[in-house]
């Protein structure tokens, strides 16, 4: 690992004051289970480390009039002793129960979960965001891609977005609070994902002198059938091939309104709008669910050697819907 700077502040202003103009001079680090990782591989190398694991107001849970509010620094594992005993935002705890690794809990954060890099090989081996090599041409088409997107994949980016609260948050109409040296604005959860145009870009929308700082679930997410449904390999310390979470708002068994939004099959959390709209005053049943997965995939663009995340979608907002509603 090459030689860093370290920084400990104890607020918000004195960590951004830390932060650099681009993100080769200086990075957030908070859990660190995905940072440091890329940093002995020489995938970063940022100047300087701005620890915001000791900035108190970053961390806890706390209940607003607008919703419920989750510091960025708190860990996943504070997140499940919240959620669990109360059994409330179940597609979101599902997704935290996701990460089965209780090291991984313990030391991830909220914000960190969002913020993680793409798990995408060609990233990790030094190939870039984009995966290109010495000429240019992307690796991932004729390469390995069975980990790959099948939707938002025609463009420049071929890599998922490997958080596992983003699709239910999304799905929540979340929002989250980013700070910066001309101070706070606040964002749609999905507005901080984006695909990169160019090498140049990151799949993020914050800025590199900026931190997000709060995770603000709405209220009326309180009011809504929700479920997340992963499928992997390997039920322990593996990740997701392809996940669904929904929120649904019910009239009796009749969806009125819903969200489904997909994981791991694109570079940003993938909003399922034909699904939503085949839901939208049905009915929900075996039927309907089994309907909206196959609407689910509509406009999905598998590469050479991962079709198989078209059924693995299919199975996976099937399974969520009836989850939901179970």
């Amino acid at each position: 690992m090459r030689a860093f700077e370290y920084g400990n502040p104890s607020s918000v202003k004195q960590a951004i004051s830390l932060l650099g103009s681009n993100w080769s001079e200086a990075a957030v680090f908070a859990g660190g289970t995905d940072l440091l990782s890329l940093m002995k591989d020489s995938i970063v190398t940022p100047g300087r480390l701005v620890n915001i694991k000791e900035i108190r107001e970053l961390h806890g849970i706390r209940e607003e009039k607008t919703g419920m509010v989750i510091g960025a620094a708190t860990p996943l594992e504070d997140l499940y002793d919240h959620f669990s005993p109360r059994k409330i935002l179940p597609a979101l705890l599902t997704a935290i129960e996701g990460v089965s690794s209780y090291q991984m809990r313990s030391m991830g954060t909220a914000g960190g979960d969002l913020l993680q890099r793409p798990r995408c090989w060609y990233f990790r081996n030094g190939f870039g965001l984009l995966a290109r090599n010495s000429k240019g041409q992307p690796l991932v088409p004729n390469g390995d891609n069975r980990y790959h997107a099948i939707f938002g994949n025609q463009g420049p980016a071929y890599f998922v977005s490997p958080s596992s609260l983003a699709p239910a948050l999304v799905a929540f109409d979340a929002s989250v609070r980013i700070e910066g040296p001309k101070g706070m604005r606040e964002i749609k959860v999905a507005e901080l994902f984006r695909i990169p145009r160019d090498a140049e870009e990151r799949e993020h929308t914050i800025a590199p002198k900026e931190i997000l700082t709060e995770i603000v679930i709405p209220a009326s997410a309180h009011n809504t059938r929700s479920a997340t449904y992963e499928v992997r390999e390997r039920k322990f310390m593996d990740w997701p091939l392809a996940t669904a979470s929904v929120a649904l708002r019910m009239e009796g068994r009749q969806v009125r309104q819903a969200s489904v939004v997909l994981g791991q099959v694109a570079p940003t959390p993938w909003r399922a709008e034909a699904a939503e709209k085949a839901l939208a005053g049905k009915t929900l049943d075996e039927a309907t669910a089994t309907s909206a997965g196959e609407a689910a995939v509509e406009g999905a663009h598998p590469l050479s050697k991962n079709g198989y995340k078209v059924q693995l979608v299919r199975v996976a907002v099937k399974r969520a819907l009836l989850a939901a509603i179970a």
